[in-house]
């Protein structure tokens, strides 16, 4: 095969670039379709099937140009990065944050809900005696800003953060900067 420009250079990385367009692509669905966002999966699906058909269909034209083969295998791999990176900057979907604290968690109640954030607070018994459990069911995007108060108001609190695949009412979790409707005596 004779070297050309277009089959060994501009050819491999266009297959590369489609490559992690659709890698890209199919990460999003497939997270699309955990979370529950079932209406716009199948149209990520369709763009997704449709470069990579065009993009297998340039490599099996170029059987002998294993240039198209590196293309194709390095753009799978920075089309899984990128589709990581994409879906940590959506942050789609809820998280379940779970506190467990030993001491008096009135501040960190107070904190949470002054930035409108819902907080059910629950008495319990621990290993070592009485605890308070604090759940706070928020939209991923918020998840740093709830660590962080975690942390400026009770930095040794034992926390969990769980993904959660459906809410049943959104109303509840939209942040109301009204401040603390409830109070809490639990700790």
């Amino acid at each position: 095969m004779e070297f050309t420009w277009f089959d060994f250079v501009v050819l491999p990385i266009l297959i590369m670039m489609a490559r992690v367009v659709d890698v890209s692509l199919d990460t999003i669905r497939v997270i699309m379709v955990a979370k529950g966002y079932r209406n716009l999966a199948p149209f990520i699906g369709f763009f997704q099937s449709f470069i990579w058909l065009i993009t297998i269909t340039r490599i099996m034209a170029n059987l002998d140009n294993w240039f198209t083969y590196l293309g194709y295998a390095t753009g799978f791999g920075l089309g899984t990065y990128m589709g990581m990176i994409l879906e940590g900057k959506l942050a789609l979907g809820y998280e379940l944050v779970r506190v467990i604290t030993k001491r008096e968690a009135e501040q960190l109640i107070d904190g949470l809900r002054e930035r409108g954030f819902p907080v059910t607070t629950v008495s319990g018994i621990g290993r070592d005696g009485e605890v308070g459990v604090l759940y706070v069911i928020i939209r991923r995007k918020a998840l740093r800003e709830v660590v962080g108060i975690i942390q400026q108001f009770n930095p040794k609190a034992f926390y969990t953060i769980e993904d959660m695949r459906y809410v049943s009412s959104h109303a509840l979790l939209s942040p109301s900067r009204k401040g603390p409707r409830f109070r809490s005596r639990h700790r």
